[in-house]
């Protein structure tokens, strides 16, 4: 995701080399000739940076582009992707991280650390004024369990527990060992 605009810019001129260097790649013909899987392998991972370079830069000029007199819908495909949905509404609202700073009351820093950690360290209440700063709405949210995933998480911390027992049961066997030895 692209972020800023020195980000855009970076992605800008990876997509120049990138579109360059497979036109090289599309010209040599004896590297094509000599190992086509090696070169087709190649270009395609080439090509799989070019789109997804693309779709970055599209999404970023989206959000610089949009029509503040209408709402922006931003997908949020999991709630891992809530911090890229925030910094998108930043971007769409064309807020500087020192200007939501400013209306939330807090250090320019703060808002920059959270976005740069992609709010890994944000309270769930920073996340909640961040929203609710930024305009961001949920319209319809769906929340699916996969009963299966906890019952594997279930037995894996049975499982982990279990071993912990065990090795601080064996510690402390060893430690008592010691004493009367």
């Amino acid at each position: 995701m692209i972020k800023d605009e020195l980000e855009y810019q970076v992605s800008q001129e990876w997509v120049e080399k990138f579109t360059k260097t497979m036109a090289a790649m599309e010209r040599d013909e004896e590297a094509k000739r000599k190992d086509f899987l090696k070169w087709d392998a190649g270009r395609r991972a080439i090509q799989c940076h070019l789109d997804q370079l693309h779709e970055e830069i599209a999404e970023y000029e989206r959000l610089i582009n949009c029509d503040k007199s209408q709402p922006i819908q931003i997908v949020v495909e999991n709630f891992n992707k809530l911090p890229d949905a925030l910094i998108k509404a930043r971007i769409a609202a064309k807020m500087s991280e020192k200007e939501l700073a400013e209306m939330l009351g807090i250090d320019e820093q703060r808002i920059k650390e959270h976005e740069a950690k992609n709010y890994r360290y944000a309270s769930f209440l920073e996340i909640l004024e961040i929203s609710f700063a930024l305009g961001v709405e949920f319209k319809t949210a769906v929340v699916q369990v996969d009963f299966e995933q906890v019952e594997e998480l279930k037995q894996g911390a049975k499982e982990w527990h279990k071993e912990r027992r065990e090795r601080a049961r064996k510690k402390s066997q060893i430690v008592a060992e010691q004493k009367v030895g």
